[in-house]
């Protein structure tokens, strides 16, 4: 299991530290990202680099831009060309696609001609470019637009749902959000209703998903959550409400956050000016323009002292105190904190 690495900054610039305190990357780029299977991204020369844990760059070329390695392979584009590095740094597949999405199951979905198809792994077209607009494939099903009507197709490229929706999203296993005139719902596998299409859906907004159980919904102006059998076990009536993590879920009302249970029961009753979610056994959230920790009975754990507060991640949180970038654990004991000049 890869050692979780912490930003850190110094000076203006950034670098990484372990989980005890320890600077492995020293402060150096103007950005970083955070580590994601097995690498960060950061700003060199104005672009974007892969680096790995021991801080070594993928500097073979610079590209325009770069993502993220998935399934040993990341895209990059240069100029306006697409094509795919190794994670070596060499160029895997050649720059000859107008758009690329990332590899998943195997195959990425790119264009040539304005038309998308799938390539494997070595390059070669698995199915050709026939489509509108690709994504990636999901548990086995892939959506692409046919006639401005998104539908899914398998991997032998046979059609397993009809094109019929305004924008389809990949499948999460068994179902998947599509969108029809503005609202979305879900469908199986077989294109068939697990939800029929009653939810607002905004341009640009996260794809919904369930997460222990329930998925939040937008109604008339008002969230609440759907249970993934289909009943409003909360109903909208929030004026916000953020996904749940360790059984309980933020939301707000009138101005002020609190939390509730997958009953929609108020654990914690909505007192603090913002908050994040729970992480570790502890939530922040702010109190008089200060902010601290509470516990899952809505205890104050550390009290709201620091100038911002982040959720804990592997028993550290990142808080601002006194303007200082400062790592504390669940005690708040400072692990690391910037010197400031």
């Amino acid at each position: 299991m890869q050692e979780a690495l912490f930003k850190v900054r110094e000076k203006g610039k950034y670098g990484f530290m372990d989980a005890f305190g320890s600077v492995v990357i020293e402060p150096q780029y103007l950005e970083v990202e955070p580590f994601y299977n097995g690498f960060s991204r950061v700003r060199f020369n104005n672009r974007l680099v892969h680096m790995d844990t021991l801080g070594r760059l993928l500097l073979k070329r610079l590209y325009n831009y770069v993502g993220f390695f998935e399934e040993g392979l990341a895209r990059a584009q240069l100029v306006r060309r697409w094509g795919f590095l190794d994670m070596r740094g060499n160029l895997a597949i050649e720059l000859d696609f107008e758009d690329a999405s990332d590899f998943n199951e195997g195959v990425a979905a790119v264009a040539q001609q304005g038309q998308y198809g799938f390539i494997n792994r070595e390059g070669r077209w698995m199915l050709p470019p026939v489509f509108e607009k690709a994504q990636g494939f999901r548990s086995g099903l892939a959506a692409v637009c046919l006639q401005n009507h998104w539908g899914y197709i398998d991997q032998e490229g046979s059609v397993a749902i009809k094109p019929g929706f305004d924008q389809a999203f990949p499948f999460k296993q068994d179902w998947a959000v599509v969108v029809v005139d503005e609202q979305w719902g879900m469908i199986d596998r077989g294109g068939d209703w697990i939800l029929e299409p009653q939810f607002d859906w905004e341009e640009g907004q996260r794809i919904p998903e369930f997460t222990e159980q329930q998925v939040v919904v937008k109604q008339e102006g008002l969230y609440g959550f759907l249970h993934r059998d289909g009943s409003f076990r909360i109903p909208p009536k929030f004026d916000f409400c953020g996904d749940f993590s360790e059984g309980l879920a933020l939301v707000e009302l009138n101005g002020r956050y609190g939390f509730i249970d997958p009953n929609g029961e108020w654990i914690v009753r909505p007192r603090f000016e913002d908050a994040g979610y729970f992480s570790d056994g502890l939530a922040p959230v702010q109190k008089q323009n200060r902010w601290g920790f509470i516990d899952r009975e809505g205890e104050w754990a550390l009290s709201p002292k620091y100038d911002y507060a982040e959720p804990f991640r592997d028993n550290l949180a990142l808080v601002l105190e006194r303007g200082a970038w400062t790592y504390i654990n669940p005690k708040g004991d400072v692990i690391w904190q910037e010197v400031l000049q």
